[in-house]
C-alpha cells in the first residue's frame, strides 16, 4: 500500500510536491473510504485530481510513471553512453537556464513495515539514495540504505549480504533496482521492489491502444473467467450478450461480441467494431479488476473520457470493497462524483498552474469547507482554484458586414 508520493523538479512540477494517500485523523465521514493500518493510520482508497487542461495532471501521471520505470528498467539498461533509465526519464523543469537534480520519494506500507525510498538523480547519475524501515508495532527507525554519489552505506541488518554486490551498483543503477532481486534473509529491498513494480499507469485515451490491450488481455479472461466479462458488460448496458475468443489462427486470434437484431436473431460484431467507449470501459475493467485482485495501486489518466458519470462511479466504487486494499487514483474533469455523499474532502485533489509554467497539487483538505458546503458547485464557482481560466473569444467582423 502507498502512503504517498513526493516529486520534485520533473516536468511541470519545478517545486517539491506531494500527493498524499494518507487520511486525515480528524475527519470521520465514510470510513469504508478508508483502509485501516493501525490505530493511528489510515489509507485513502480513492483520491481524485481535478484541474484545468494543461494544468497539470497528466505531468503528474507522467512524472510517478517516471518513477516506476526508473526502478525497474535501471539495473536492465547499463548502455552508458546512451540507454540509460535516468537518462530517458530525466525530464527536469524546462523553464529555467540550469536544470537541477530531479527527486522522487515513495511512502509504501508493507509486511507489516513502513518504507521510506527515494532519489535524487540527472541525466548522468545517480546523485543520492535512500531507504529507511519502521516496524509498524514499535515505529523505531531503521537505516537500510545511504548513498551520496558513489558512496553506498548499509545499514547494520543487512550490511553482511549486501556488501558482496556493491560492484553492481553503477552510477547510473539504483541500488533497490539490483538487491531488490537478490535473494536475503531481511526482505525490505524486495519488499519495496515488488511495491513499487506492482504499481499499474493507465492511459486509454487513444481507442487503438485499447484495443490492443484488449486483444493483449482478454483471450485469457475470456477462457478462464468469461462470466465476470460478461456480468461486466451486461451490468453497463453495452447490449453485448456474449463474447468469443476464436483461436483457430493461433498468430491473429479473433474476439466477437454478440447481439440481438431487431428480428430477434443473433449477431456476432468484431470487438474492434464496437464503440470506442464500450473498448474503453472493457479496458479499464480489465486493469482495475487485475488492481483489485492482487491489491495493487492503480494510477489512471483521464478516468472519466467517453465514460458516462453512472460508470464512472461504479467502476470507483469497486475500490471500497472490504477483500481489497487496493488503491485507485485517476485525474478527471467530471465533477459528477465531487460531492460529500461519494468522497471525503482528502480524497479530492487539485492541481494548478502559475504564469511560469509551475503546476502546483493541493486538496480540499486544505480549505476550511462548510458542513453545507457543495464541492461541485463551489469548485466550479472557482473557490478551490484549478479552473481554466477563461477570456471571451473575439467576435471581429469584417469591414463593411455584419451588420
Amino acid at each position: 500500500m502507498i502512503e504517498y508520493f513526493t516529486v520534485k523538479n520533473v516536468l511541470s512540477f519545478s517545486e517539491e510536491t506531494t500527493l498524499d494517500l494518507r487520511a486525515v485523523r480528524a475527519y470521520n465521514e465514510h470510513p469504508s473510504n478508508t483502509i485501516p493500518v493501525n490505530r493511528d493510520t489510515a489509507l485513502l482508497r480513492v483520491v481524485s485530481i481535478y484541474g484545468a487542461n494543461a494544468s497539470g495532471k497528466s505531468n503528474l501521471y507522467s512524472a510517478l510513471n517516471c518513477f516506476r520505470r526508473i526502478v525497474v528498467d535501471s539495473a536492465n539498461l547499463l548502455d552508458q553512453s546512451e540507454n540509460t533509465a535516468i537518462r530517458q526519464n530525466y525530464l527536469p523543469y524546462s523553464f529555467c537556464d540550469t536544470p537541477e537534480d530531479s527527486e522522487f520519494e515513495v511512502g509504501a506500507i508493507c509486511n507489516d513495515c513502513r518504507y521510506t525510498y527515494g532519489f535524487t538523480y540527472n541525466d548522468r547519475r545517480i546523485e543520492k539514495e535512500w531507504l529507511y524501515r519502521r516496524p509498524l508495532s514499535t515505529n523505531r527507525l531503521s537505516i537500510i540504505l545511504e548513498r551520496d554519489g558513489n558512496e553506498v552505506r548499509f545499514g547494520a541488518s543487512v550490511r553482511k549480504e549486501c556488501d558482496p554486490f556493491r560492484t553492481l551498483i553503477t552510477e547510473t543503477t539504483l541500488a533497490l533496482s539490483v538487491l531488490g532481486k537478490v535473494p536475503m534473509k531481511r526482505s525490505a529491498f524486495a519488499d519495496v521492489l515488488r511495491e513499487i513494480q506492482s504499481m499499474n499507469f493507465i492511459t486509454t485515451d487513444n481507442s487503438n491502444e485499447s484495443l490492443k490491450m484488449l486483444q493483449f488481455l482478454l483471450p485469457d479472461l475470456i477462457t478462464n473467467h468469461k462470466d465476470r466479462v460478461i456480468g461486466f458488460l451486461r451490468s453497463i448496458d453495452t447490449g453485448i450478450l456474449d463474447i468469443r475468443l476464436d483461436d483457430s489462427i493461433k498468430k491473429a486470434p479473433q474476439i466477437f461480441t454478440t447481439h440481438i437484431g431487431k428480428n430477434q436473431k443473433k449477431y456476432e460484431l468484431r470487438l474492434q467494431n464496437e464503440s470506442n467507449g464500450t473498448l474503453k470501459a472493457l479496458t479499464l475493467y480489465l486493469f482495475l479488476n487485475s488492481a483489485i485482485r492482487h491489491n495493487q495501486l492503480i494510477f489512471v489518466d483521464e478516468l472519466n473520457d467517453k465514460l458516462h458519470p453512472l460508470l464512472l462511479k461504479l467502476l470507483v466504487d469497486q475500490f471500497y470493497r472490504d477483500d481489497t486494499t487496493a488503491q485507485l487514483v485517476y485525474t478527471t474533469h467530471d465533477t459528477t462524483l465531487m460531492d460529500r455523499h461519494f468522497f471525503r474532502r482528502d480524497q479530492i485533489c487539485f492541481v494548478q498552474k502559475d504564469t511560469f509554467g509551475v503546476s502546483r497539487l493541493y486538496s480540499l483538505a486544505d480549505f476550511k469547507v462548510r458542513n453545507d458546503a457543495s464541492f461541485e458547485s463551489d469548485y466550479l464557482a472557482g473557490v478551490y482554484g484549478g479552473i481554466p481560466k477563461l477570456d471571451d473569444l473575439p467576435h471581429g467582423t469584417e469591414k463593411g458586414k455584419g451588420r
